[in-house]
């Protein structure tokens, strides 16, 4: 066990690092249409305190490290990053999250670079539905990403999907379906609030409604977690294929109790919670010179205070200092 261990006896081995707020895509679910008020280049952590401050998290128990966005792909040189957490000595997995539009250019360099898991986001298998929730035209890049990745050989790729009532729900078979023809995971993830995107009871699809109407068509069989380090999703392999189906069930069955993240914003935070306010600001203390002991001591004190569990849906919707591209959710 680590020493980044809160009041309530989680011990936190899973850190998320957020490398840009930027991003190539508009989804209405993450970001307002017109985008966020994007903070400048110097209040970015650099690639080098990125590894500086991984490499401390590692020490003290880190054990698989996600890179985010934002859209990490649209920062130049993330495979060098790649690159540098890979070797950290501790890391057992080194993954990246993207929504897929850069990536067939990417895919080969950053397997080489020592990425083992990806998460690319699609959220329609339908190029009308993917620009309307988008706002971009860009659907076939993602399909061509997704092909460069399976070519690209990495251990794990799973398809995200957010789920809204609607728009998307009627193609639940459809993703699974694809998921079994390529013999990957696809996750569906419970429609969240945020600000700026119009978040309401009625478009929101829980987690149990999802799977009985998958289970209408497919027999769902529950996966014990195959990796070192695991993530939030409840997995189901399933039947008679090499594929399998995961739920992210932020809303209708919280993971609170046995959550193990930690996240680290592009602007240098370390947050405790997707939808905690503010954070440990690291990045100050590595600029102002601070030693190695006061950086830890601050990522322990910062890790000691997190929640029991985060906050419900009424007071989601009114917390406004948490866009989900600037955290890396």
């Amino acid at each position: 066990m680590g020493t980044l261990i809160d009041r309530f006896g989680r011990d936190h081995t899973y850190l998320r690092i957020s490398v840009t707020e930027r991003c190539s895509l508009r989804c209405t679910y993450c970001m307002p249409a017109h985008g966020i008020a994007l903070k400048p280049r110097s209040e970015l952590l650099t690639y080098d305190e990125i590894e500086r401050l991984s490499e401390i998290l590692v020490s003290l128990g880190v054990r698989k490290i996600r890179i985010t966005g934002g859209e990490p792909l649209v920062r130049s040189g993330i495979e060098q990053l790649c690159a540098g957490l890979s070797v950290l000595k501790g890391i057992d997995t080194l993954a990246i999250s993207t929504n897929g539009t850069l990536l067939e250019k990417k895919a080969r360099s950053l397997r080489e670079a020592g990425v083992k898991n990806i998460n690319i986001s699609l959220d329609s298998l339908r190029g009308d539905r993917f620009e309307k929730i988008t706002l971009r035209s860009v659907h076939t890049d993602v399909f061509r990403g997704i092909e460069s990745a399976i070519e690209a050989g990495f251990p794990s790729i799973k398809i995200n999907a957010v789920i809204i009532r609607g728009f998307n729900d009627d193609e639940l078979l459809d993703f699974v379906e694809f998921a079994r023809a390529l013999s990957v995971s696809v996750r569906f993830i419970e429609y969240m609030p945020f600000p700026g995107n119009n978040w309401n009871q009625s478009q929101y699809i829980p987690f149990a409604e999802m799977k009985q109407r998958i289970e209408s068509r497919y027999r769902l069989i529950p996966k014990k977690h195959d990796e070192i380090v695991p993530g939030p999703a409840k997995e189901f392999q399933i039947e008679n294929s090499n594929a399998s189906v995961g739920f992210i069930t932020t809303m209708s069955e919280h993971f609170c109790g046995s959550c193990n993240r930690i996240r680290l914003t592009a602007d240098g935070r370390l947050r405790t919670c997707l939808f905690a306010n503010d954070g440990i600001d690291l990045k100050r203390l590595l600029r102002s010179g601070a030693s190695r002991d006061i950086i830890e001591d601050s990522i322990r004190s910062g890790v000691l205070l997190k929640w029991e569990k985060h906050p419900g849906h009424e007071d989601l919707i009114t917390n406004q200092d948490r866009e989900m591209t600037a955290i890396g959710g």
